[in-house]
């Protein structure tokens, strides 16, 4: 966790230009929460300062892929789910993320601690109410329709004349269908 909040940092130095897209935050999610062991595969979560809809889930924004192989994050096993920094982090499988770094404060060496101590999970975000539960995820559901419906127009489109646009698709359609499973039943 502590490369990836050092890469954090330090992207977070380079000029606009340079750094390309902007993340402004890094939370860590997951089994590194919990007790101290060793894991195959560590899950962050990277906010970015774009608008929720161009960050629809399980999808990659524009410059995502760029930030990972100039940071090298890419290189190791960590899976990195990407989120709107204006909307809430959480969601059905976001549980209680707990904030390790931010570009305005840097590293929370009180996190890292607890991450560390294996006592992440009780230091994270508090679960949210049923209420704000249901609406984040019917957002959810809305920006993953959103997602889909644009990525099967460009499918339809590029596939006649440039080629396949299968992985951009396929990811719409694997964050569209795991919201609408976690959609509250009721």
């Amino acid at each position: 966790m502590q490369l990836a909040a050092q890469a954090c940092a330090q992207m977070a130095d380079l000029p606009p230009l340079l750094a390309g897209l902007r993340v402004t935050q890094l939370w860590a999610v997951g089994d590194i929460l919990g007790p101290p062991q060793e894991l195959e595969w560590t899950t962050v979560v990277l906010s970015v300062d774009l608008p929720q809809t161009e960050v629809p889930w399980w999808s990659l924004p524009s410059g995502a892929q760029v930030w990972a192989e100039t940071t090298r994050l890419s290189k190791y096993p960590v899976l990195r789910w990407w989120r709107s920094a204006h909307a809430p982090v959480w969601n059905h499988r976001i549980v209680r993320p707990l904030l390790v770094w931010d570009e305005t404060n840097g590293i929370d060496d009180a996190a890292m601690a607890a991450l560390r101590d294996g006592r992440g999970a009780s230091c994270g975000l508090p679960e949210p109410s049923e209420e704000e539960f249901v609406t984040r995820m019917e957002a959810e559901l809305a920006i993953s329709l959103d997602e889909l419906r644009r990525r099967t127009e460009e499918y339809d489109s590029e596939h006649i004349r440039l080629g396949v646009r299968a992985d951009a698709l396929a990811a719409a359609a694997r964050g569209y269908l795991d919201v609408l499973e976690a959609q509250p039943t009721g």
